[in-house]
């Protein structure tokens, strides 16, 4: 929390999580994921932070708005009943509330993200 209008988040240097995020399961590979959440208003509404995924398949359902921004790695997003959606290095995109689906991740990621949990 801070109390300035601006915070640039720390590079990963909040107590890590690793255990999976809720609602994901690994369902082929042996895919880790480490989580740090650098941020969270003050109000509970938003968190923002860091998170590595190591290759595999996971079985995703989103409670929240999600946005995020690959810094690293390569995944193939899969909703159920949709189209694939393949994202790399670079890519800037944002995961819908109630999303159900798949992330194959192909290549080692490095992610920054930005949850709505409110």
């Amino acid at each position: 929390m801070s109390n300035t209008p601006v915070t640039r988040l720390p590079n990963r240097q909040a107590k890590s999580i690793t255990d999976p995020l809720p609602g994901w399961t690994a369902v082929a590979g042996d895919p880790s994921m480490t989580t740090w959440i650098e941020y969270t208003t003050d109000d509970g509404s938003m968190i923002s932070g860091w998170w590595e995924a190591t290759p595999g398949t996971w079985h995703a359902k989103y409670e929240s708005w999600e946005f995020i921004h690959l810094m690293e790695g390569s995944a193939i997003i899969t909703p159920e009943g949709g189209e694939p959606v393949e994202v790399g290095p670079g890519d800037a995109f944002v995961i819908e509330k109630d999303f159900v689906g798949t992330w194959e991740i192909t290549a080692p990621i490095v992610k920054h993200f930005a949850i709505k949990l409110k």
